[in-house]
Formats: structure tokens, C-alpha cells, sequence
């Protein structure tokens, strides 16, 4: 059954993968210049969070994580503040004296989203620990999760869990739930097999964001991902499925292959991006799903597949920089997404996307540095160390020799 519309437009709001207006009902406030909210201090952005505060904080939390940056305690407490008392995190608690509902307004990828910034930032285990067990309680028997408690299985909420167990540094595939399924197993099952047409397999229903967060669920991976070593590109390989009409994976790896081949084949088709699903957006970019797709491809070490995507984004003239101007959860996924792929996020078609993202949150205890400016000062402080010791080693000497001759001339003295 498709989901309804109050469902795509949490989800669509909570991923932040949106580029068009969702609907009525479900459109968040528009975000305003980008700076922090003076309403909800600590918290990112000045937008409404009523959709995506918890999500938008986790991936700006690990955006500055990944570049180097170590975040305000105030925006850290934010996030960990925003914990319902079960362990649960809700989209946005405007008043966290207010108990959640854990029937209604607990969701998923809220969660997991946020255990897996608070575990990449540290120092808070307890939290980490509640949100880990908030979602062992709330595992389908399929071995996935829905968006929100009791809801079926889907390939983004999964994988937001999935994640947060591997942040954790807990194996995913050790996540059974009671019936002794694995996320893995909810993962393959959700993915498009053989049995579908040649364009849709290795796919995720209902569209493309499915299929760039089921990539990463079944890579066993978060949002967070360590850079791929440059010249180790891994080609991409579409699913064969002669002699084997039922055509689902036969294990993780393998779905992973068959997600990043029909995310890599749509990229190729679309001239580097992907299109919006929502009705009525025609050829209009989705510039959100395009940086996860990118993600994903990097994660399962597809960079010459995952440069495509990435190169359109920076392009100028394809409007990414407006979409993602002022807007942090925007900015922390091409952040995400420059950093996996190798590239460097400080210079992203002209763009220091970390020092814009720094600038819609309170101000970060340590900023970091660029890439060429942090082997500058290495060098300098490596220079400055060999020099200094050098010094010191000519001024030991020399005192060494000068009480010497000290002694030496004492001795003298009290011979004569």
C-alpha cells in the first residue's frame, strides 16, 4: 500500500531530500538567512523544525565531524536534550517537559539519525545506549523498521537504523530481531529483484531516495563515511539474473552491487542527477537524492560513478548552492557527500560549504582547517619542533661546556 501523504511528507522533510514545496498540509516555514535560531538555542538554522530538527542537527553535527570541526557543546546538548524518556527521538520537541507520545511522535529515522551523530561527536553513551534500545524494542519480525513504531518496514528508516548500530560499533547484521531476522534480511526483501523490469532492478520502492538509503543500509553504513582511498575505484556491476527469475540478492554485498548499478545507470541517464518524485515536478532536479545517491556510491567504493553526480552539483548553473544556501541539513549532505567521495567539501564549486554550515549554528569550539592550510601548519609546526630542537640541543651543549669549564677551573684552583 502506498504511504499517505502525511507519511511522504515527514519523510520527504525528515531526509531533507526535497527540492520542491511537498504540499500544503506538510511544507515546513521557509528558512530564513541561515543564522542560528534565536527560539530554539543550540539548534541549526532558523527554519522550522517542526519536520526535521533532530534530523537537520544529526547531520550537521556529523557534517562537522567529518571535516574536522568540533561542535558547540551547546548545539550537542541540543540533540541529546531532544531524547524522549523510552530512548525514542521525536522530529522536533518544541518543549522537551512535554512526554513524548510513543505511539505517534517517536519516529525511526529521527533516532537513528540522532544516535549516530552522538556517537560520531562522543561523550555521550547513555544516549547512544537508550536510542540503540529504543530500536531493538521497535524492530519488525522482518528484521526492519518502519518510520514510526508497529509501521511496515522500509528501506529509509532501515537503514537510519542500521546505521546507528554500525556507529555505535555494533554489527547491523547481529541486530536479529525475535523471529532471528536481520536488517539485512528486511533490506533484500524491500529491494527490486529480477522478477521486476531491467530499469527497475536493484531498486528500492517507492523511488530514488529509497534506493540511496537501502544502498547504505545493505553497505552497513551511516550517514557518516570514511573517505575511499583515491585509485581504488570499484566498477560498477548490474545484477545478473540468468536462471534465477526470483532475482533478489542473495546476500548484503550482492544488494549492494545491484543498488549502486541501477543508482549509477539513472545518474547516467539523468546527465549526473537525479529528478524529483513529486507529483507535478517534471524534469525538476532533486538535488538532495542526487547527494545521497553520491554518498552511497562512495560508500560501496564507487568513486568514478559517484564523481558524476558530485561534478553536478558544483556546476554553477544547476542551482545547487541556492538550494542549499542557509539551510544546514542541506549543506551537511553535500558535506557528507564531498567528503566520502574524496573531494573537498571547503571548496565545492567555489564554495566553503563548512564554513556556511558552521555559520547557521552556534559558533563551533574548534573550526578546523582547509586541507592545504592544515599541511602548511603541519609542516610549520614540524619545522618549527626540528628547529627548536635543534636549538635546544646547541644550548645544552653550550651550558654543558660552560659548567665544564666551570668545574674544570675549580679544580685548578684548588690544586694550585
Amino acid at each position: 500500500m502506498a504511504p499517505n501523504t502525511a507519511v511522504l511528507a515527514r519523510r520527504a522533510a525528515a531526509a531533507l531530500a526535497s527540492a520542491v514545496v511537498i504540499g500544503a498540509a506538510a511544507a515546513p516555514a521557509a528558512f530564513a538567512d541561515g543564522s542560528p535560531s534565536p527560539a530554539a538555542p543550540g539548534l541549526y538554522g532558523t527554519g522550522d523544525p517542526q519536520y526535521d530538527g533532530v534530523f537537520r542537527q544529526s547531520l550537521a553535527l556529523m557534517a562537522q565531524d567529518a571535516t574536522g570541526v568540533t561542535p558547540a557543546p551547546q548545539a550537542v546538548d541540543w540533540l541529546a536534550g531532544q531524547q524522549c524518556a523510552d530512548g525514542g527521538f521525536a522530529a522536533y520537541r518544541a518543549d522537551t517537559r512535554t512526554a513524548c507520545d510513543p505511539k505517534a511522535g517517536e519516529f525511526t529515522d529521527a533516532t537513528g539519525a540522532a544516535v549516530q551523530a552522538l556517537a560520531a561527536v562522543g561523550g555521550r553513551a547513555p544516549v547512544v545506549t537508550k536510542g540503540l534500545d529504543w530500536l531493538k524494542a521497535h524492530q519488525n519480525d522482518d528484521g526492519g523498521w518502519g518510520m514510526t513504531p508497529g509501521s511496515p518496514s522500509d528501506a529509509n528508516s532501515t537503514a537510519a537504523a542500521v546505521g546507528a548500530f554500525a556507529a555505535a560499533g555494533q554489527d547491523p547484521a547481529k541486530a536479529a530481531a525475535k523471529s532471528g531476522r536481520t536488517p539485512y534480511d528486511a533490506l533484500i526483501g524491500l529491494q527490486n529483484g529480477c522478477d521486476k523490469p531491467e530499469a527497475e532492478r536493484g531498486g528500492f520502492a517507492p523511488n530514488d531516495l529509497a534506493t540511496a538509503g537501502g544502498a547504505l543500509g545493505v553497505l552497513g553504513k551511516g550517514y557518516l563515511v570514511a573517505p575511499a582511498a583515491k585509485g581504488s575505484d570499484r566498477p560498477v556491476r548490474a545484477p545478473e539474473c540468468a536462471g534465477d527469475e526470483s532475482g533478489k540478492a542473495k546476500d548484503a554485498p550482492a544488494a549492494a552491487e545491484a543498488a549502486a548499478a541501477q543508482l549509477a545507470k539513472k545518474l547516467e541517464d539523468g546527465q549526473g542527477h537525479l529528478k524529483s518524485a513529486m507529483p507535478g515536478a517534471g524534469d525538476a532536479p532533486d538535488f538532495g537524492t542526487t547527494a545521497d545517491a553520491a554518498l552511497a556510491l562512495a560508500a560501496g567504493g564507487h568513486l568514478k560513478a559517484a564523481d558524476l553526480p558530485l561534478k553536478w552539483l558544483q556546476d554553477s548553473g544547476n542551482g545547487a548552492a541556492a538550494w542549499a544556501k542557509g539551510n544546514p541539513g542541506r549543506l551537511a549532505k553535500l558535506v557528507l557527500a564531498a567528503h566520502a567521495a574524496g573531494a573537498d567539501p571547503r571548496s565545492f564549486g567555489g564554495a566553503d560549504l563548512v564554513q556556511q554550515l558552521n555559520e547557521t549554528g552556534p559558533k563551533p569550539e574548534a573550526a578546523g582547517q582547509k586541507k592545504d592550510e592544515q599541511t602548511e601548519k603541519e609542516k610549520k609546526d614540524k619545522d618549527d619542533k626540528g628547529g627548536s630542537g635543534t636549538l635546544w640541543i646547541v644550548g645544552a651543549f653550550f651550558v654543558a661546556s660552560v659548567g665544564a669549564g666551570f668545574l674544570i677551573s675549580g679544580r685548578r684552583k684548588k690544586q694550585q
